[in-house]
């Protein structure tokens, strides 16, 4: 009896290789001040050129967020309301999905309406951008549990009969510093890794055939490579979004549509395009 020694080596060996393919990554730009200068430029220039559109996406933004502290302080909630103010530009960037698209074919040279803008929007859906919006809304609601855990252990003993008691709690008391100072920090850490992940992967993923995975790890990269100039533009939104809410959010409408399409146009410094 002979034994088969000449069997099918096809059966026998293993694929030399069972990792996928890694998605290749774009290069990405230093970025100067002197390209958040050129990109502000250019988003009033977009805002300016499509006015009543531009305003649209920030009057929904401004009703929104009016809506949002009203139904607040309807169920009573009132120690959400400076939080949800606070923290309410952290989804600024996913509101700001159509003036991305805006100022993607302003800067081909296509001709659009409403139809066009509100089609790509609606069809994100199918796409990653969902995703990034479960980041976005995610890192909110962290934002906002944190407040509350630490209402609950630095003031405790506190009632927030109404909104005037809760800031004269918060301001004018040992505790209600001590609170300030703890949100501020826990906030500005929520905030910075929020702003280092979706700034340019919102507009990344609207521009190409991406996931999202990539368009975040691109995103870290660009901050990263100009660390200093990109907290710098973080701060720029932060600061202008947060006045912008004073008189009764209308700041928004003229503030986020620049800021939007001003983002746009600092991706496309930041991130070179396919084509080069």
């Amino acid at each position: 009896m002979t034994s088969n020694t000449n069997g099918d080596s096809s059966e026998s060996s293993a694929p030399d290789d069972l990792t996928p393919p890694q998605p290749s990554l774009p290069d990405v730009n230093k970025v100067t001040k002197d390209d958040i200068t050129a990109s502000l430029r250019a988003g009033m220039a977009d805002f300016a050129a499509r006015p009543v559109m531009s305003g649209f996406f920030g009057l929904f933004y401004a009703v929104f967020g009016l809506l949002f502290v009203w139904s607040l302080v309807g169920l009573g909630k009132i120690w959400m309301v400076i939080p949800a103010v606070v923290g309410f530009p952290l989804v600024a960037p996913f509101a700001a999905a159509g003036l991305y698209e805006m100022s993607r074919r302003l800067q081909k040279g296509d001709s659009f309406g409403w139809s066009e803008i509100l089609t790509v929007m609606a069809n994100q859906r199918q796409r990653e951008m969902g995703w990034m919006a479960f980041v976005t809304l995610f890192i909110f609601w962290v934002w906002m549990y944190q407040i509350r855990l630490w209402l609950a252990i630095i003031l405790q003993n506190a009632s927030f009969s109404d909104f005037d008691g809760f800031l004269q709690i918060v301001f004018f008391t040992p505790e209600g510093w001590t609170f300030l100072a703890i949100g501020t920090c826990a906030g500005a850490v929520l905030s910075a890794v929020l702003f280092t992940v979706t700034v340019v992967a919102m507009p990344m993923l609207l521009d190409r055939d991406t996931d999202f995975v990539s368009a975040m790890l691109t995103s870290i990269r660009v901050v990263r490579e100009s660390p200093v100039v990109m907290l710098t533009w973080a701060a720029i939104i932060s600061v202008t979004l947060l006045l912008s809410m004073l008189p009764a959010f209308l700041g928004l409408i003229f503030t986020l549509p620049i800021l939007g399409h001003a983002t746009w146009h600092l991706y496309r410094r930041a991130v070179p395009p396919v084509d080069g």
